[in-house]
């Protein structure tokens, strides 16, 4: 991955040197050209191309702010019903995530979404305790977090 950003940082001063430009501006059109060339030959390098992560870390970021204003608008429901009827609940969600700072991330991202907390984390680490607001069903909530959250995290992560 370093090559490769030393690549695109060659691939960029050249664009500059044969433009005869040496502007910001020169150096930031060289610099997504040879973004774009390393895109075209990453099946020649041994890593994967070196970008990747931040586009899902872009990802990650929309899914979260879907996922913001569903719950707010899930919320907003449940607080303005005649009679309110929702079932608030502990459940225990199995996480596949195993760094300290991918777990850090996924009770953060799960606390930040309104209607669920994450109260605490096992011992081994391989379960988030959640505290929900309204829990229809534990395995559709279990499947709702593991199909967005985490799999995003893991995108970002591998």
């Amino acid at each position: 991955m370093t090559f490769q950003i030393v690549v695109n940082l060659i691939i960029s001063f050249m664009w500059m040197f044969l433009s005869e430009s040496y502007t910001f501006i020169t150096f930031i059109f060289g610099y997504i050209l040879g973004a774009l060339l390393l895109l075209l030959l990453n099946r020649f390098f041994p890593s994967r191309y070196y970008l990747a992560p931040i586009y899902r870390f872009f990802v990650l970021f929309l899914i979260f702010v879907r996922e913001l204003i569903l719950s707010n608008i899930d919320i907003v429901k449940l607080v303005y019903k005649r009679k309110p009827d929702f079932e608030p609940g502990i459940f225990a969600l199995p996480v596949e995530v195993k760094k300290n700072w991918e777990i850090t991330l996924l009770a953060n991202l799960i606390t930040l979404t309104p209607g669920t907390l994450s109260v605490a984390i096992s011992d081994d680490q391989s379960q988030i305790f959640i505290h929900a607001m309204d829990i229809d069903d534990i395995e559709e909530s279990i499947d709702d977090i593991k199909n967005t959250f985490e799999k995003a995290i893991m995108e970002v992560t591998k």
